[in-house]
């Protein structure tokens, strides 16, 4: 089973109970019911930031005309959704004006609703499915990429704890060796989660400390591993000779090492998110992103530019401290805490 699958299967099994019967049983109703109501929390400031915006922008109009368009892109941009992002909802919707021939502001919630939903979907389905198969006998590997401070490190033991739970086996490798209290912190984690963590002195060779990780979750039967690395955005050259080293090690022990590179972001830092993931993404080949910290900001915009723009999934968001609320993202949910409930 991959990595993904081990947290799809939970909501899959979800899904299953409530279409297997023709009435959804009242503890998975309860269950979907607790899952959105989080979800719509953690996202309050995000939704109450841009519907803000939105109802002073078009108060007093009757009509989607060109002044209201041009208000509605100022929303956008300002909600940190992205100019590139912006400008293609924007296009779309001046389709729908002009096909329709008319069309009332009260309308517009939900033509905004249903086009951000249409191009995250199309996002979504032009990247490649991540639920690889791990071959028998060697675990998962997923090295974890981000600047300081983005959240790593506690995605990194969310997912630990999250993955134990389940019953799998992790190994966590700290070769974030530059800063003590990060590997401080990531054994912190480890032994809340019940993972075994692999460490060395501060200073250590980063790549060095992923090639033991992996030669030690291979001889004792891991399931999934885990690899912190520094999270300095020194220069690109730099950062871009770390990434591979540490890729060209591991792929050492296990050919196909590593599985999936996960970019975490901190949602809050708005457009400041879509520089770090550009540097990122040009230093090595990120094949998902995690945001974290949407609980505590307006920004949360920022999730649906940056999967637009890179056209990288959002495997994850973080919307607080708690261990369970670093959420598998989906898509479909996303649009409904923000906007209502789809059509």
């Amino acid at each position: 089973m991959g990595f993904f699958d081990l947290f799809k299967k939970k909501r899959d099994d979800v899904e299953v109970a409530t279409t297997a019967t023709a009435e959804p049983t009242p503890d998975v109703e309860q269950s979907l019911d607790e899952e959105r109501k989080e979800l719509e929390a953690g996202l309050e400031k995000t939704k109450e930031g841009f519907f803000g915006k939105l109802k002073r922008a078009i108060a007093g109009r009757s009509t989607v005309d060109a002044d209201v368009l041009d208000d509605l892109e100022e929303v956008l941009i300002t909600s940190d959704v992205g100019v590139d992002t912006t400008v293609k909802i924007i296009e779309r919707i001046e389709q729908r004006v002009a096909r329709d021939k008319y069309l009332n502001t009260d309308e517009l919630h939900s033509i905004l609703r249903d086009e951000i939903a249409s191009l995250m979907e199309e996002s979504h389905r032009s990247t490649r499915d991540f639920g690889i198969e791990v071959k028998e006998g060697m675990p998962y590997v997923l090295m974890v990429v981000g600047v300081n401070g983005a959240g790593k490190t506690t995605t990194i033991g969310k997912l630990a704890a999250q993955l134990t739970r389940a019953g799998r086996k992790v190994y966590i490798g700290a070769a974030d060796t530059f800063r003590a209290a990060a590997i401080d912190q990531l054994a912190v984690w480890a032994e809340r989660a019940g993972a075994t963590m692999i460490r060395q002195d501060m200073g250590s060779d980063p790549a060095s400390v992923a090639y033991d990780t992996l030669r030690s979750a291979v001889a004792n039967g891991a399931d999934v591993v885990l690899i912190d690395t520094a999270g300095r955005l020194h220069n690109k050259v730099g950062l871009m000779k770390e990434l591979t080293k540490i890729r060209n090690v591991m792929s050492k022990v296990i050919p196909d090492a590593p599985h999936e590179v996960m970019l975490v972001l901190d949602g809050s830092t708005g457009q400041n998110a879509f520089e770090q993931a550009k540097q990122f993404t040009e230093a090595t080949q990120v094949t998902s992103l995690t945001i974290t910290k949407l609980d505590g900001t307006a920004k949360g915009g920022v999730v649906i530019g940056i999967s637009d723009k890179f056209n990288i999934p959002v495997r994850y968001i973080g919307i607080g401290e708690g261990i369970d609320q670093l959420k598998m993202f989906d898509r479909h949910e996303f649009v409904r805490a923000l906007f209502g409930e789809m059509k």
